[in-house]
């Protein structure tokens, strides 16, 4: 999950010959009015209250549709917040699950947007315990096209699995090459599952489920761990196909899902200091991935996928570099906007660090969203506190954050007014999709009758 009460453990020793960069000061060395960069501007601050009820965000990526949603954990619902004045945002809509006190469990904790034949869907991951009820429960699904109008909003119900109840920690929607809109989720058995959102909306659930892509090393029994934890799908133009990267708990596996029916495993990761392989997101290119695990003092780790994808070895073991804001603590979700990526740090805020020479990054900017004691976190006296979500939106560079105690933040980097992978010689690839078009260069998928 993205925000587990994990056990606190040193981190590996890293090669000597590998850069680990550090970030910024830790907040108690700040003083009132420098808690941030001067390159990272605040543009709003909506609080949100109750601790440990915000965790993930997605920002739509049209400014025509200029909205926000909130997972809101514990709580177990979705808040919508609406920025087209984005130093004014207001909440508009909340979703909450009926009979949220007998619900057990986390409840939401991920949140992702789609359209779908010129309609917008919100998608909100679920995790309920088996001593209450909605158990099987692994996601709820908004129809969210009447925005600003929220008394339009339609309910579309539970996307359900009873072979894994538990939920769903993580998802991934992707504008697949053949034209599918394909929503990657996590399981609480050993594989991610992968739904045909047009099937699943059709009317038919049960049709809506195309394809598992296993986890080679849990399904073996070599983990306490099942599955996979979080995941990210993007197109590869150079070799014209679709490609999953998972973050599997002992390890992280990339596997071409062109076809997703039969996804067919490309190359993974392993090595020292992988204890809770947690998030894992490439560059435009698909060649260098950022790669985090989830324990107190774990650097995020950059490693070159080529020696794999090339078939040189079979896994990579070697980072070639490294980046942590303070080594006291832990860095957590991000987004790869390259050069730049955006990272929810827990304790340490919104950080923004350059990858252009992957074997040294370097802190470019930063926010300390959280200003309160270290090691207070959730589950206890852990660093699981402060900023949990990140995204980041391309047509205006507009970076948002959620926080566990803070509420929503939104922030402007100097000179990052937008992004477009063209404008730096690379694939305009990253988590954002066009859902209209579909992969850029990728084949015109056949119309079928």
């Amino acid at each position: 999950m993205r925000s587990s009460p994990f056990a606190v453990m040193l981190t590996a020793s890293l090669s000597a010959s590998m850069a680990l960069a550090q970030g910024f000061p830790p907040a108690a060395d700040f003083v009132p009015g420098t808690q941030g960069s001067r390159n990272v501007k605040i543009v709003s601050h909506l609080p949100l209250g109750g601790e440990f009820t915000s965790s993930d965000l997605e920002i739509e990526q049209e400014l025509s549709r200029p909205y926000i949603y909130l997972s809101r954990m514990l709580v177990h619902g979705t808040d919508i917040v609406d920025i087209k004045d984005p130093a004014r945002p207001q909440l508009v809509y909340s979703w909450r699950v009926g009979d949220a006190d007998l619900h057990k469990g986390t409840g939401a904790m991920d949140n992702k947007y789609f359209k779908l034949k010129g309609r917008y869907y919100d998608v909100q991951s679920l995790q309920f315990g088996q001593q209450g009820p909605d158990a099987d429960a692994g996601a709820h699904v908004l129809d969210v096209t009447t925005l600003p109008d929220t008394s339009r909003i339609a309910d579309k119900g539970y996307i359900r699995f009873p072979e894994g109840p538990g939920g769903f920690h993580n998802m991934f929607a992707y504008k697949h090459a053949d034209g599918r809109v394909l929503l990657f989720t996590t399981t609480t058995t050993h594989n991610v599952n992968v739904y045909d959102m047009e099937k699943y909306l059709g009317g038919d659930p049960q049709q809506g489920l195309i394809a598992r892509i296993p986890n080679p090393e849990t399904a073996n029994g070599n983990t306490r761990w099942r599955g996979y934890h979080d995941m990210y799908v993007g197109y590869d133009p150079a070799n014209k196909r679709d490609v999953f990267y998972g973050a599997g708990f002992v390890g992280y596996f990339i596997y071409d899902v062109t076809r997703p029916e039969e996804p067919k495993l490309l190359t993974s990761i392993g090595g020292a200091g992988i204890d809770v392989a947690h998030t894992f997101t490439p560059d435009p290119t698909g060649r260098y991935v950022v790669a985090e695990t989830e324990y107190q003092y774990a650097p995020l780790r950059i490693y070159d996928l080529k020696p794999g994808l090339d078939g040189t070895v079979k896994t990579i073991t070697r980072p070639i570099g490294a980046w942590t804001a303070r080594w006291q603590g832990l860095v957590h979700n991000h987004e790869v906007r390259w050069p730049y990526v955006f990272v929810s740090g827990y304790e340490d805020g919104l950080q923004i660090f350059n990858m252009m020479d992957p074997t040294n990054p370097y802190t470019v900017g930063y926010h300390d969203t959280y200003d309160g004691p270290n090691q207070k976190g959730f589950g206890g006296s852990s660093v699981f506190n402060g900023a949990f979500g990140v995204d980041v939106r391309n047509a205006d560079g507009l970076i948002v954050i959620e926080d566990f105690r803070t509420g929503v933040w939104a922030f402007k980097m100097e000179g990052f007014d937008g992004w477009n992978g063209h404008q730096w010689g690379l694939p305009n690839v990253s988590s954002a999709q066009d859902w209209d078009n579909g992969p850029e260069g990728a084949p015109k998928p056949q119309k079928t009758s």
